[in-house]
């Protein structure tokens, strides 16, 4: 794979929009730009979290952001409250519907594992939650037909599939595919979902979980999410951070913190060109 951004703490939630791959990168506290030629942009996020926020766009161009809050960037270049709701992972529908997850527990400071949930988030900024026992969710798609929701379950090794309904909601809760480590996560024409393996690999998986292509990335090469995009969308994004798994969670953050940051976004080129939301 070829290296097109390095330096990073720990890139997550990449989005191909307007011509340009954007993604949060934690640690540095930053949402970051960057086009296919390497040039880049940053800007401050506004949450003061270290980890776990995400960004997406509404369909007027809005961007919003995750965090203690979920945050809409007004015309005026600030941020302001769409929702008192704090979140990690982040997808929004063609309706400008929000759907955000997150779990209520300290999971960087070590505290024992909550069930998760997922909200939505209208456009006026009304909260329900539409699902709820999910194991550390993660990662969220829009498959192509905009009727089926993805999500990663992190400590349970799967992604999750459910029917979208009319109003928003969320139904008919299945299997799409086990035996993965997901995090972040995207789609492609086909319906197919490029994931985790919880190694230092990413895979191209059907519905089923029948394995289509693999990338082995190198060790200590942690994958933590993935975007198809370019002007074809069949350049594979792949944010990895130098994350050891064997040691603990604190001290991973201490060395990225304090010490040279790793963070790498990689590109490889791909058959099948990527769709669905982000």
């Amino acid at each position: 794979m070829e290296v097109l951004l390095d330096g990073l703490g720990i890139p997550e939630s990449p989005r191909w929009h307007d011509g340009r791959l954007w993604f949060a990168n934690w640690i540095a506290q930053e949402i970051v730009a960057v086009g296919l030629d390497g040039s880049v942009e940053t800007m401050p996020t506004p949450s003061e979290q270290l980890m776990g926020w995400s960004i997406d766009w509404l369909p007027d161009g809005s961007l919003l952001t995750t965090g203690d809050k979920l945050r809409r960037l007004d015309p005026d270049g600030t941020f302001s409250v769409l929702a008192e709701q704090h979140g990690n992972e982040l997808v929004v529908d063609t309706l400008g519907n929000a759907y955000l997850n997150g779990a209520d527990f300290d999971f960087a400071g070590g505290e024992a594992p909550k069930p998760g949930y997922i909200k939505l988030v209208t456009p006026e900024g009304d909260v329900r939650e539409v699902a709820d026992d999910i194991q550390f969710p993660n990662g969220m798609v829009i498959l192509p037909d905009e009727k089926t929701l993805v999500i990663s379950e992190s400590f349970a090794g799967r992604l999750t599939a459910f029917d979208i309904a009319a109003d928003g909601g969320l139904g008919n809760r299945r299997v799409f595919a086990e035996g993965l480590g997901p995090d972040g996560i995207c789609t492609d024409v086909d319906g197919a979902i490029w994931v985790s393996t919880g190694d230092s690999a990413v895979v191209r998986v059907a519905e089923g979980g029948e394995v289509l292509e693999r990338i082995e990335l190198d060790e200590h090469r942690a994958p933590f999410a993935l975007a198809l995009g370019g002007a074809d969308r069949r350049t594979l994004f792949v944010l990895t951070a130098d994350w050891h798994v064997d040691e603990p969670i604190a001290d991973n953050l201490a060395r990225l913190t304090n010490g040279p940051r790793g963070g790498r976004v990689l590109t490889q080129r791909v058959g099948v060109p990527g769709t669905g939301r982000p």
